[in-house]
Protein backbone atom coordinates (compact mmCIF):
# COMPACT_ATOMS: atom_id res chain seq x y z
CA UNK A 1 0.00 0.00 0.00
CA UNK A 2 1.03 3.49 -0.78
CA UNK A 3 -0.23 6.72 0.42
CA UNK A 4 0.85 9.94 -1.25
CA UNK A 5 -0.91 13.45 0.53
CA UNK A 6 -3.52 12.07 1.64
CA UNK A 7 -5.76 14.79 2.71
CA UNK A 8 -9.14 14.45 4.33
CA UNK A 9 -11.81 17.08 6.53
CA UNK A 10 -15.30 16.83 8.09
CA UNK A 11 -17.39 19.81 8.08
CA UNK A 12 -18.46 20.95 11.62
CA UNK A 13 -21.17 23.78 11.21
CA UNK A 14 -19.37 26.60 8.99
CA UNK A 15 -16.22 25.72 9.69
CA UNK A 16 -13.81 22.62 8.37
CA UNK A 17 -11.94 20.03 10.27
CA UNK A 18 -8.67 18.91 8.51
CA UNK A 19 -7.59 15.67 10.19
CA UNK A 20 -5.34 14.35 7.67
CA UNK A 21 -3.33 16.90 5.95
CA UNK A 22 -0.98 15.65 3.24
CA UNK A 23 -0.08 12.02 4.74
CA UNK A 24 2.68 9.85 3.13
CA UNK A 25 2.92 6.20 3.78
CA UNK A 26 3.88 2.85 2.01
CA UNK A 27 3.43 -0.27 3.99
CA UNK A 28 5.34 -3.36 1.76
CA UNK A 29 4.49 -7.26 1.87
CA UNK A 30 5.72 -8.97 4.74
CA UNK A 31 6.24 -5.72 6.89
CA UNK A 32 3.99 -5.21 9.87
CA UNK A 33 3.51 -1.35 10.45
CA UNK A 34 2.15 0.34 13.85
CA UNK A 35 0.26 3.22 14.05
CA UNK A 36 -0.17 5.26 17.19
CA UNK A 37 -2.26 7.96 17.77
CA UNK A 38 -3.73 10.40 20.67
CA UNK A 39 -7.70 9.66 20.52
CA UNK A 40 -9.70 11.19 18.06
CA UNK A 41 -6.40 12.22 15.87
CA UNK A 42 -7.59 10.85 13.03
CA UNK A 43 -6.31 6.73 12.55
CA UNK A 44 -9.63 5.32 12.14
CA UNK A 45 -9.95 7.94 9.38
CA UNK A 46 -6.61 7.12 7.79
CA UNK A 47 -7.48 3.22 7.62
CA UNK A 48 -10.84 3.59 6.27
CA UNK A 49 -9.19 5.89 3.39
CA UNK A 50 -6.74 3.41 2.80
CA UNK A 51 -8.60 0.27 2.93
CA UNK A 52 -11.28 1.91 0.70
CA UNK A 53 -14.23 2.90 2.98
CA UNK A 54 -13.83 6.37 2.48
CA UNK A 55 -12.12 9.30 -0.02
CA UNK A 56 -9.69 11.05 0.27
CA UNK A 57 -10.30 14.89 -0.45
CA UNK A 58 -6.86 15.49 -2.01
CA UNK A 59 -4.02 12.73 -2.79
CA UNK A 60 -3.64 8.75 -4.26
CA UNK A 61 -3.75 5.47 -2.33
CA UNK A 62 -2.25 2.57 -4.07
CA UNK A 63 -2.91 -1.23 -3.24
CA UNK A 64 -0.56 -3.89 -4.80
CA UNK A 65 0.24 -0.82 -7.81
CA UNK A 66 -3.29 -0.71 -8.41
CA UNK A 67 -4.57 3.49 -8.13
CA UNK A 68 -7.68 3.09 -6.40
CA UNK A 69 -8.77 6.71 -6.21
CA UNK A 70 -9.63 7.60 -9.78
CA UNK A 71 -11.57 4.01 -9.52
CA UNK A 72 -15.53 3.69 -9.58
CA UNK A 73 -17.53 2.43 -6.67
CA UNK A 74 -17.72 -1.43 -8.51
CA UNK A 75 -14.00 -1.37 -9.21
CA UNK A 76 -12.82 -0.04 -5.64
CA UNK A 77 -15.46 -2.64 -4.23
CA UNK A 78 -14.03 -5.62 -5.89
CA UNK A 79 -10.34 -4.02 -4.75
CA UNK A 80 -11.05 -4.13 -1.52
CA UNK A 81 -12.65 -7.42 -1.48
CA UNK A 82 -9.91 -9.31 -3.27
CA UNK A 83 -6.67 -7.32 -1.98
CA UNK A 84 -7.46 -5.92 1.59
CA UNK A 85 -8.62 -7.36 5.17
CA UNK A 86 -9.72 -6.13 8.12
CA UNK A 87 -9.85 -6.63 11.80
CA UNK A 88 -11.60 -4.24 14.19
CA UNK A 89 -11.36 -4.10 17.87
CA UNK A 90 -14.81 -5.66 17.89
CA UNK A 91 -15.06 -8.87 15.78
CA UNK A 92 -18.42 -8.53 14.19
CA UNK A 93 -18.86 -12.23 13.25
CA UNK A 94 -21.96 -12.83 11.96
CA UNK A 95 -23.59 -14.28 14.97
CA UNK A 96 -25.70 -17.44 13.07
CA UNK A 97 -22.94 -18.66 11.86
CA UNK A 98 -20.58 -21.10 12.85
CA UNK A 99 -16.65 -20.13 12.78
CA UNK A 100 -15.69 -22.30 9.71
CA UNK A 101 -18.77 -20.48 8.10
CA UNK A 102 -17.81 -17.10 8.84
CA UNK A 103 -14.38 -17.97 7.15
CA UNK A 104 -15.76 -19.39 4.20
CA UNK A 105 -18.37 -16.69 3.60
CA UNK A 106 -15.94 -14.08 1.85
CA UNK A 107 -14.62 -16.65 0.01
CA UNK A 108 -17.85 -17.29 -1.58
CA UNK A 109 -18.46 -13.97 -2.49
CA UNK A 110 -15.80 -13.84 -4.21
CA UNK A 111 -16.39 -16.79 -6.48
CA UNK A 112 -14.91 -19.56 -4.69
CA UNK A 113 -16.91 -23.07 -4.14
CA UNK A 114 -18.25 -24.37 -0.97
CA UNK A 115 -15.38 -27.20 -0.81
CA UNK A 116 -12.62 -25.08 -1.71
CA UNK A 117 -13.90 -21.81 0.79
CA UNK A 118 -14.48 -24.34 3.65
CA UNK A 119 -11.22 -26.31 3.26
CA UNK A 120 -9.23 -22.93 3.25
CA UNK A 121 -11.13 -21.83 6.67
CA UNK A 122 -10.70 -25.30 8.41
CA UNK A 123 -6.53 -24.92 7.38
CA UNK A 124 -6.54 -21.15 8.66
CA UNK A 125 -9.00 -22.00 11.95
CA UNK A 126 -6.46 -24.82 12.29
CA UNK A 127 -3.48 -22.75 12.28
CA UNK A 128 -4.44 -20.30 15.27
CA UNK A 129 -5.47 -23.53 17.58
CA UNK A 130 -9.48 -23.07 16.76
CA UNK A 131 -9.83 -26.88 14.60
CA UNK A 132 -11.95 -28.06 17.60
CA UNK A 133 -14.12 -25.18 17.34
CA UNK A 134 -15.08 -25.11 13.82
CA UNK A 135 -19.19 -25.90 14.23
CA UNK A 136 -19.41 -23.14 17.37
CA UNK A 137 -20.90 -20.13 16.71
CA UNK A 138 -19.83 -17.03 18.04
CA UNK A 139 -22.29 -16.73 21.76
CA UNK A 140 -19.92 -20.28 22.27
CA UNK A 141 -16.15 -19.25 21.72
CA UNK A 142 -14.28 -16.78 24.54
CA UNK A 143 -14.00 -12.92 23.50
CA UNK A 144 -10.02 -14.22 22.60
CA UNK A 145 -11.91 -16.89 20.51
CA UNK A 146 -13.84 -14.82 18.32
CA UNK A 147 -11.03 -12.68 17.87
CA UNK A 148 -8.97 -15.36 16.25
CA UNK A 149 -12.02 -16.31 13.88
CA UNK A 150 -11.85 -12.46 12.46
CA UNK A 151 -8.15 -12.50 11.98
CA UNK A 152 -8.66 -15.93 9.88
CA UNK A 153 -11.75 -14.16 8.33
CA UNK A 154 -9.60 -11.12 7.05
CA UNK A 155 -6.95 -13.25 5.54
CA UNK A 156 -9.33 -15.75 4.03
CA UNK A 157 -9.17 -14.37 0.70
CA UNK A 158 -5.19 -13.79 0.86
CA UNK A 159 -5.34 -9.97 0.64
CA UNK A 160 -2.56 -8.10 0.14
CA UNK A 161 -3.01 -5.99 3.13
CA UNK A 162 -4.52 -6.32 6.21
CA UNK A 163 -5.77 -3.35 8.19
CA UNK A 164 -6.30 -3.36 11.96
CA UNK A 165 -7.83 -1.30 14.48
CA UNK A 166 -7.23 -1.78 17.82
CA UNK A 167 -7.69 -5.47 17.16
CA UNK A 168 -6.42 -6.65 20.87
CA UNK A 169 -8.51 -3.41 22.72
CA UNK A 170 -11.16 -5.30 24.02
CA UNK A 171 -9.07 -8.12 25.24
CA UNK A 172 -7.66 -8.49 28.32
CA UNK A 173 -3.67 -8.25 28.40
CA UNK A 174 -3.04 -11.83 28.74
CA UNK A 175 -5.49 -12.88 25.96
CA UNK A 176 -4.15 -9.80 23.89
CA UNK A 177 -0.88 -11.16 24.22
CA UNK A 178 -2.04 -14.46 22.96
CA UNK A 179 -4.17 -13.26 20.20
CA UNK A 180 -1.07 -10.35 18.45
CA UNK A 181 1.54 -13.04 18.71
CA UNK A 182 -1.81 -15.05 16.58
CA UNK A 183 -1.86 -12.01 14.51
CA UNK A 184 1.63 -11.45 13.63
CA UNK A 185 2.21 -14.93 13.09
CA UNK A 186 -0.76 -15.34 10.28
CA UNK A 187 0.06 -12.25 8.71
CA UNK A 188 4.14 -12.51 8.02
CA UNK A 189 2.92 -16.41 7.10
CA UNK A 190 0.56 -15.07 4.20
CA UNK A 191 2.82 -12.26 3.17
CA UNK A 192 0.84 -9.61 3.77
CA UNK A 193 1.88 -5.83 4.77
CA UNK A 194 -0.49 -4.78 7.51
CA UNK A 195 -0.88 -1.76 9.08
CA UNK A 196 -2.36 -2.09 12.88
CA UNK A 197 -3.66 0.83 15.04
CA UNK A 198 -3.09 0.77 18.48
CA UNK A 199 -2.62 1.97 22.09
CA UNK A 200 -0.61 -0.41 23.13
CA UNK A 201 2.88 0.60 23.31
CA UNK A 202 4.94 -2.93 24.06
CA UNK A 203 2.07 -4.56 20.86
CA UNK A 204 3.60 -1.93 19.07
CA UNK A 205 7.22 -2.24 19.57
CA UNK A 206 6.51 -5.73 18.62
CA UNK A 207 6.20 -4.80 14.84
CA UNK A 208 8.50 -3.55 12.36
CA UNK A 209 8.26 0.09 12.63
CA UNK A 210 6.45 2.55 14.68
CA UNK A 211 4.20 5.49 12.64
CA UNK A 212 2.68 8.12 14.69
CA UNK A 213 0.02 10.50 13.62
CA UNK A 214 -0.62 14.07 15.42
CA UNK A 215 -2.36 17.07 14.05
CA UNK A 216 -2.76 15.47 10.73
CA UNK A 217 0.22 14.09 9.59
CA UNK A 218 2.41 11.29 10.32
CA UNK A 219 5.88 11.52 12.23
Amino acid sequence: MELTGVARSYRQGAAALAVLRGVDLRVARGEIVALTAPSGAGKSTLLQIAGLLDRADAGTVRIGGVEASALGDAARTALRREAVGFVYQFHHLLPEFTALENVAIPQRASGAGRAEAEGRARALLASVGLEARLGHRPSELSGGEQQRVAICRALANRPRLLLADEPTGNLDPATADVVFGVLLSAVRGQGAGALVATHNPDLAARMDRVVRLDAGQLI
